[in-house]
């Protein structure tokens, strides 16, 4: 384990202030260390994504803990055998995960939280539950729970037009909702009980901390990560799977054997010219 790398994902909504000056002293530290990754800072809070060493690692946390309100966080990590990360980013931004709507606030009005230990005994009880993935389509095609309702959008910020058309009757049923590691669902959540709905929880860490935890009970396939390794399994591994060097579609082992896929050329999403691509370059609805 000493010989592998070390990746750490983390995020904390707090009130955040002289992020200017934050920013320098981050990027200071993590040049100093040779880390590599990406750090969100906003006045909501913090959100990175780290690999490198635990001693190299330990310098940059002690950075970030000793900021107010942010002693507490708790970052998950998983194992690779080389860094995913190409460079360093320090960035200031108006949110850490985009969103856009007014009144949502997870420091203020956090939704309540379920424990990926306590989902497995729902689901292994068969207890009457919706699971909603607030991931993009390109993501949730890589893997998902079984049986979970899938939105189909292409950003996160097509998530409230998504819930619009969900069906009516989910506004008063028990709803546990998840992404990849937890901070997505920290605005959708309160989004949604802005919309009415009930009795709506969210998956505490998401994907990553619910494989972390329980393994893959009750999930099919693999999760995507935006970095190099771009999937990992139940076991928090890199599965294999990579990017269309054409239309950066995650593809799947699978995938990559089909014969529609040429490297660096095309696969099975852009094998007709038509390049879908992912975020708000996607074309809606493939």
């Amino acid at each position: 384990m000493s010989a592998e790398v070390i990746n750490l994902s983390c995020y904390k909504f707090a009130p955040l202030d002289g992020l200017e000056e934050l920013k320098a002293r981050l990027q200071e530290a993590a040049k100093a260390n040779g880390l590599k990754g990406t750090i969100l800072l906003a006045p909501e809070g913090i959100n990175f994504f780290l690999a490198g060493t635990r001693s190299q690692l330990a310098a940059v946390l002690g950075v970030i803990r000793a900021l107010p309100g942010l002693a507490d966080i708790a970052p998950k990590e998983s194992p690779s055998s080389e860094q995913p990360f190409k460079r360093m980013l320090v960035k200031v931004k108006k949110e850490i995960i985009a969103f856009g709507v007014e009144g949502v606030d997870p420091v203020r009005r956090p939704a309540a939280k379920i424990s990926a230990k306590q989902l497995k005994q729902w689901l292994d009880e068969g207890r009457p539950v919706t699971l909603l993935d607030t991931r993009n389509d390109y993501e949730v095609r890589m893997g998902t729970f079984k049986g979970a309702v899938v939105p189909k959008i292409w950003n996160f910020r097509d998530f409230p037009a998504a819930v619009e058309k969900l069906p009516a009757a989910l506004k008063t049923q028990p709803v546990v909702m998840f992404c990849t590691g937890g901070i997505r669902c920290e605005k959708a959540g309160p989004f949604m009980a802005l919309q009415g709905y009930t009795n709506v929880l969210q998956l505490d860490g998401g994907i990553l901390k619910y494989f972390e935890e329980v393994g893959g009970a009750h999930y099919d396939g693999e999760c995507f990560v935006f970095d190099e390794r771009v999937g990992v399994g139940p076991d928090l591994r890199e599965t294999g799977s990579v990017v269309c060097f054409n239309c950066q579609m995650p593809l799947t082992l699978a995938d990559q054997r089909r014969p529609d896929y040429v490297y660096e050329k095309t696969c099975l999403h852009c094998v007709d010219g038509k390049p879908k691509g992912r975020g708000n370059t996607a074309q809606r609805g493939a």
